[in-house]
């Protein structure tokens, strides 16, 4: 690793002084002084510092260098490494009414992430004082929004700016993009609207009938007293690991609806003293060292999940866990997994087995069939009364919405594209969609470590692209087929033997033909190397055409 990966960057000039904005933002689609007018900008000057401006849905078309869609980690990510090349001219459109992505929109009680904090965060902007080992949602949205105020990115977002179509207009080489707040013409788009965006619902027969209240964890109902309720909760992934231990001491019954048993490993959670947090402060290489430390601890672990073997060695700590925190040989059994570990995601928590044993809950080890009027039936024929149902199943991980509105040069959109199976160069572009950027794109993830640092690497790369386009006078950069063919074939190659693929399962990292869409089987170590600079021979460039 590169000693500039693990450094401390500085603000920007005439970056805002901190002040996060405040989770009273203003309600979606309603005008704004600070939007900027027809030709301007992105970065004119908002009606108040640290506060994102809201797209007024005038007529006028807003023009931009740089369109970057979602103001969550990634669109944040890569609108400050602009900011710090010297490309300002950047707008974030953000659907909602404020910034955060995935941590403004997931609010279940025990939210939190599996990845320390100290890896959770970016490397320019390191946060010394997190409260515990692993971050909660809370601490983690304020963290989102005082980055983004600290390197003047929020006045930058414009809220209740749902983007409904993006088409490329190969002859002005450029964006045009039909948002909920108006039309905006860029030279660069970036997605970065993430995989945890949109929630997955199971189609289940019934459900329109239910009496009682029903909704996913990921659109949590806190108005919805759960004391005294009989509940269902459907899947057992990550998600409901966190939130089912919180909700258990408050319901009357909550029955568990599990289709597949997890691995679930002890989670070294702790509470960070205020000794340690003036210390890590006050010594700055201390932190980076235990960053760089983390960061080549989980590696090895990614060592591991590229060799079945390896992690099969791995699942004792998995058996031991759940072992000690069980004692009833039945339920202990329901909870064994039938697939190697981290072939689907690895799970952590202290919490989860503990709540599956205790009286008021009950495990069943079937998937749902049927929704009633006031109940839930198993596939196996078990029916259990209840007035909740809450679902724990996930996000549309390789169906990506965006994937529907997203138009390339030969007016085809993603989805038509793809046919299903999401396809990438280094995850981030995609041939036939010129100057158009994906973070957290196709087969760019990995099962192991943090998503911060795949943001980085990419958005490295966007700002390199950007960069190159200026200095070479290139009005438009488009992967070749090509070479996104032979990166593909390498990538669908390498996975064959790995623990995603060859380990026994069925996830969310496979998509609707069966392949491999969501992993890269190599390092990060590797994908940042790859994502270093923008090669102009891997890609179809046009010169800037003359504008009159």
């Amino acid at each position: 690793m590169k000693e500039s990966d693990l450094s401390e960057g500085t603000p920007s000039k005439g970056a805002p002084s901190k002040g996060a904005p405040s989770k009273g933002a203003p309600s979606k689609g309603a005008p704004s002084k600070g939007a900027p007018s027809e030709g301007a900008p992105s970065e004119g000057a908002p009606s108040e510092v640290g506060v994102p401006r809201q797209a007024s849905a005038s007529g006028a078309v807003r023009h931009a260098r740089v369109a970057i869609i979602g103001s969550g980690l990634s669109g944040l990510g890569t609108a400050i490494a602009l900011s710090k090349a010297g490309i300002h001219d950047v707008v974030l459109l953000e659907k909602e009414s404020a910034l955060g992505g995935t941590w403004r929109d997931n609010t279940y009680p025990g939210c939190a992430c599996d990845v320390p904090a100290q890896l959770y965060s970016f490397a320019f902007a390191p946060k010394a004082d997190w409260s515990r080992a692993y971050a909660g949602q809370e601490e983690i949205r304020a963290y989102v929004e005082e980055t983004s105020a600290r390197f003047g990115v929020t006045e930058r977002v414009c809220t209740g700016a749902e983007v409904e179509e993006a088409r490329w207009n190969d002859d002005e080489q450029r964006w045009e993009l039909s948002t909920s707040a108006g039309p905006f013409h860029a030279q660069v788009l970036v997605s970065a609207t993430g995989p945890w965006n949109e929630p997955v619902i199971p189609d289940l027969p019934g459900a329109e009938r239910f009496a009682g209240a029903m909704f996913h964890s990921a659109r949590w109902e806190h108005e919805h007293d759960l004391r005294g309720r009989r509940v269902a909760v459907i899947g057992t992934g990550a998600s409901a690991v966190q939130f089912v231990p919180e909700i258990q001491p408050r319901v009357a019954q909550l029955h568990v609806f599990q289709r597949t048993a997890h691995w679930v490993l002890p989670k070294p959670d702790r509470a960070i003293s205020a000794l340690e947090r003036r210390f890590l402060g006050r010594v700055p290489a201390l932190r980076r060292a235990l960053r760089a430390a983390m960061y080549y601890a989980f590696e090895l672990v990614g060592v591991g999940t590229r060799h079945v073997g390896a992690m099969r060695q791995v699942e004792r700590l998995g058996r031991l866990h759940l072992r000690r925190a069980v004692a009833d040989e039945q339920l202990r059994r329901a909870l064994t997994p039938s697939f190697t570990l981290g072939c689907k995601r690895m799970l952590l928590s202290n919490e989860w087995y503990p709540a599956l044993g205790a009286a008021n809950v009950e495990l069943l080890n079937t998937a749902v069939k049927e929704i009633r009027e006031h109940s839930v039936v198993g596939a196996d024929g078990s029916e259990r009364e209840v007035d909740t149902i809450i679902f724990g199943t996930g996000f549309r991980m390789t169906d990506l919405p965006i994937a529907q509105r997203t138009f390339g040069r030969e007016g085809r959109s993603l989805a038509e594209v793809w046919r299903g199976s999401p396809r990438a160069y280094l995850g981030t572009t995609v041939a036939g969609f010129p100057n158009f950027f994906m973070m957290l794109g196709p087969n760019c993830g990995n099962g192991h470590g943090s998503a911060i640092t795949l943001i980085e690497a990419q958005a490295r790369y966007v700002v390199d692209t950007v960069r190159a386009m200026g200095e070479q006078g290139l009005g438009s950069v488009e992967v070749r087929a090509d070479v996104q063919e032979t990166f593909n074939e390498q990538v669908q190659q390498a996975l064959t033997s790995t623990v995603w693929n060859a380990g026994g399962c069925s996830s969310y990292y496979m998509d609707a033909n069966g392949h491999n869409a969501a992993i890269f089987p190599w390092s990060t170590i590797e994908y940042r190397r790859r994502t270093q600079r923008f090669e102009s021979r891997d890609y179809r460039v046009r010169a800037a055409v003359e504008k009159n």
